[in-house]
């Protein structure tokens, strides 16, 4: 197969991504002539992008915000497709014997974070801004992930953790983290984006790509066996996974909302994660994507 054919992904290991692991693992992209590499990611958007910017992969897989946030800032990237249509619930974690008990009396505490620009940087800095508190004073530590924020929240060195609350459930039903509440991103939480250089000298095999998935991850909702192969690759509890399933919806098309853009773009640029507007044609590329008004 040449190397036009061939491409790379990332994307958290994450139930989310269920349909790319069984079009891979099915052989969908072989025989489209496309010869797909996954690469698990459990830090997060922010490595992500960071991969993409050194060459180490072709495609992520990416939180809207943190890649909007990226791209603003200069990334050589470019949305490609929205994947998920609903939100994501982060789950807002302290340790379980922690002394918060909470949400509003966060505003001291210091929240682990996977890396700078990542979600759970930037949805941190969002619920300061839902609760009032002076952003400029919210505390930060860089723990990598859901490890590394497990091992900061038992040690001291951290205190709370904004994480998707389907991953987290487990270490709340062993008692580990202590969930007080959750925030919802108020737009869709999965975009796949692609490298300047790999629209450029992959286009048709990025299409024929995201053709299949188009295909491929709404019908993973309707598959029988969905919540068992959920279960038992991420170890989750059916009813867990029926809930978060019956609240799931991925895309099926190629449109993409300019309101919807410029929603993220305004509160990046509110709550400083961005130094400027960046406008919908920058984030996205046209030669993939529909855009439109609502």
């Amino acid at each position: 197969m040449s190397k036009q054919n061939a491409m790379n992904i990332m994307g958290v290991p994450e139930h989310f991504n269920m349909p790319w692991y069984l079009a891979i693992e099915s052989g969908k992209f072989a025989k489209a002539g496309i010869e797909l590499h996954w690469q698990d990611a459990p830090g997060g958007t922010g490595a992500m992008m960071q991969a993409l910017a050194s060459g180490n992969t072709d495609i992520v897989v990416a939180l809207t915000e943190g890649v909007c946030s990226q791209i603003a800032q200069g990334a050589e990237a470019r949305i490609v497709q929205q994947y998920v249509n609903s939100p994501l619930r982060w789950g807002i974690h302290v340790g379980a014997s922690s002394a918060y008990q909470k949400i509003e009396t966060l505003a001291d505490s210091r929240f682990a974070i996977s890396r700078p620009a990542s979600g759970s940087h930037l949805m941190a800095i969002v619920l300061g801004m839902q609760q009032s508190w002076p952003l400029e004073k919210i505390r930060f530590t860089e723990v990598g992930g859901i490890e590394g924020a497990r091992e900061a929240l038992g040690n001291g060195e951290a205190d709370t953790f904004l994480w998707e609350q389907l991953m987290t459930k487990p270490l709340v039903d062993q008692g580990i983290f202590r969930r007080l509440g959750h925030i919802d991103t108020p737009w869709p939480c999965f975009v796949i984006v692609a490298s300047q250089k790999t629209i450029n000298s992959k286009g048709e095999s990025l299409k024929r790509l995201l053709k299949i998935i188009r295909q491929e991850a709404p019908a993973f909702k309707q598959n029988p066996n969905a919540v068992d192969l959920i279960v038992d690759r991420f170890s989750l509890k059916p009813d867990d996974v029926v809930s978060w399933l019956s609240q799931t919806n991925w895309s099926d098309d190629q449109k993409i909302s300019r309101r919807m853009l410029n929603q993220v773009a305004d509160t990046l640029l509110q709550v400083n994660a961005i130094q400027r507007s960046v406008q919908y044609d920058e984030l996205c590329d046209d030669r993939f994507v529909v855009i439109e008004e609502s």
